[in-house]
């Protein structure tokens, strides 16, 4: 004998859902034809382990193909031929007594419409979400591309000119190679700003340490002392910091991409090791040798109030500069070893 199971349906503005309750639901046939729903199966109904069967005039024209899924209970999903809102499921004006609303699913007109705007926000979201993250990474990229350039350039020119002109191009440093040190260095700023905005996941204090200290390195220390230019301790400050950015730079290149080149994240995380102290080193150096300049012309003397009549000499700065420097040594070592420490460690789990 043939029953009819218990359905229960609920609409969208696109499509009918159908809940047929029927379980272990076996030999499940559904086709559409003349806008009529046929649907057989053998399951477990309302009387037992039974062969159930329904048909479905539907109000509106529906698409002839028929979603459907076997879970706990038998899922039909319905395309509406035009998109729209029925007043009610079916031709016949009187609803058939094997169908009910499904109260899980069921929705009102304004409460559709309401889903409809909000899955169209979410994915206007997402859509929106994937743009800035693709402009985000462009900007990335195209970033340390450049400071990648502008370094290689200043290293690759340093060196040959060692090369070519052995120790007369320690002295000569300042006038072939600050024009792209100070580009490279202004830009640089970027950085802290990208920290300090999340466009990069990143401590703000060492960056900012970092590329303060070298700007004001390069542009008070170097850059407004003309004796200065001619001295070799530039010729190691410029070195030093262009042998460390060619290997970080590519690193935060391929990083965009999401690649990784062993050798290149081994010595991204390892030629600091010696180079960065080298670096403050002839910092400090520079520093130092730039006292009995500042002392000699004068400049940047900071005036105090004319009741004491006089001025303080830049270099008292200089002075407490220097402690401050090396306590900034101390917090970047401290920061780039814990960040190297963590990603080796990372990567010996993943080979585990």
């Amino acid at each position: 004998m043939t029953l009819t199971p218990l359905v229960h349906w609920a609409q969208r503005h696109e499509e009918i859902f159908l809940r047929v309750e029927l379980t272990d639901a076996q030999n499940i046939d559904v086709q559409v034809q003349d806008n009529v729903l046929q649907f057989r199966a053998q399951g477990y109904g309302a009387k037992g382990l039974h062969e159930y069967e329904f048909s479905l005039e539907f109000l509106f024209p529906v698409k002839p193909q028929v979603h459907k899924s076997t879970q706990r209970q038998v899922n039909l999903t319905v395309q509406k031929e035009r998109r729209g809102w029925w007043e009610r499921l079916t031709l016949q004006e009187r609803r058939p007594v094997f169908l009910t609303p499904d109260f899980d699913r069921w929705l009102d007109e304004s409460d559709a419409e309401m889903e409809i705007w909000e899955k169209v926000r979410i994915n206007n979201s997402f859509y929106v979400s994937r743009v800035v993250f693709g402009l985000k990474t462009a900007f990335l990229f195209m970033y340390n591309l450049v400071q990648f350039l502008g370094f290689s350039w200043i290293f690759v020119n340093m060196t040959v000119r060692l090369f070519i002109f052995g120790r007369d191009s320690l002295y000569d440093t300042f006038h072939t190679m600050s024009d792209i040190m100070f580009f490279c260095q202004i830009l640089a700023s970027v950085e802290v700003l990208n920290a300090a905005f999340g466009v990069v996941r990143t401590a703000l204090i060492p960056t900012f340490i970092q590329v303060i200290g070298r700007n004001f390195i390069l542009f008070i220390i170097l850059g407004s002392l003309e004796e200065m230019h001619h001295r070799p301790v530039v010729f190691f400050v410029f070195y030093l910091w262009s042998t460390i950015e060619i290997f970080r730079y590519p690193f935060y290149m391929l990083g965009c991409c999401n690649t990784e080149w062993k050798t290149l994240t081994w010595l991204r995380y390892t030629v600091w090791i010696p180079l960065y102290p080298l670096g403050v080193l002839a910092e400090a150096v520079a520093v130092i040798q730039s006292i009995p300049i500042f002392d000699e012309t004068r400049l940047f003397r900071i005036p105090l109030p004319k009741v004491i009549g006089t001025s303080v000499s830049f270099s008292y700065v200089l002075h407490v500069y220097l402690i401050f420097m090396f306590l900034g040594l101390f917090i970047n070592f401290r920061h780039l070893y814990k960040q190297r420490k963590k990603r080796f460690r990372t990567k010996k789990r993943k080979a585990n």
